[in-house]
């Protein structure tokens, strides 16, 4: 019990005793990021990484980087399906990889604030990119589009992508806990366009023939306007 007391007293003297340094001091900052967003309901997404470079007290430029795009679902899944019902016989395989990257650039101005809290505006530009990939091995899809196994089906491939591009306008603090570490949150809108390409699958049968299909069109894109978003921010200060 002496011990926890004495650790929780070296955390509240060690905020007591932090202040915000000025840039002239520390220029650079690395803080990571657990965001989320408004968009359909309140969603967690991948953490991001942001380093920040103070111009002066008041300005600083930033920049920061994600993966994923906050879904649930697996980066990579494998599948087996058996000719038979009862999971045996030959069997047939399906792949699925998919990946995504998010990338923002922007600025923030400081106010005033006092020598623990430093409150700003921020605005920014983001981009990112997506892909989508499947790999069959005597494997197809039902009329159901459930897949199964199928062997007149040697091989077959489906490749897709998208790409994003949007702005963020917003405000956040920074606290600072202890020399040079800082706690913080930030608040948002953002509006973002997404571009879909064309969905492509390539097939060779059995007997060795192939098949190209292509489905448009070429790109597919759709923006949403005045998404809130927010994240919870830890970073070091130097």
């Amino acid at each position: 019990m002496k011990k926890v007391l004495l650790g929780l007293g070296l955390v509240i003297s060690g905020s007591l005793m932090a202040q915000k340094p000025a840039s002239d001091a520390s220029h650079f900052s690395l803080e990571g990021l657990i965001n989320y967003n408004a968009n359909d309901g309140m969603n967690w997404t991948a953490p991001s990484l942001r380093m920040r470079y103070f111009v002066n007290d008041n300005i600083a430029a930033r920049v920061q980087f994600g993966f994923g795009d906050g879904s649930p679902t697996p980066s990579k899944e494998s599948y087996t399906y058996y000719e038979n019902m009862d999971g045996t016989g030959a069997s047939g395989t399906v792949d699925i990889k998919r990946g995504s990257w998010n990338s923002q650039i922007g600025a923030e101005y400081h106010l005033t604030g006092n020598d623990k809290m430093s409150p700003y505006f921020f605005g920014g530009v983001l981009f990112g990119k997506g892909s989508y990939e499947e790999n069959w091995a005597n494997a197809g899809q039902d009329l159901n589009g459930d897949y199964i196994y199928d062997a007149t089906i040697k091989t077959a491939g489906i490749t897709a992508g998208s790409s994003s591009f949007g702005w963020t306008l917003g405000a956040g603090l920074d606290y600072y806990v202890a020399e040079n570490l800082y706690v913080g949150l930030e608040m948002g809108l953002q509006a973002s366009s997404v571009k879909y390409t064309d969905v492509t699958t390539d097939i060779t049968f059995a007997d060795n023939t192939a098949m190209k299909f292509v489905d448009g069109p070429s790109k597919l894109g759709f923006t949403s306007l005045g998404a809130a978003h927010g994240s919870i921010r830890i970073g070091w200060r130097f």
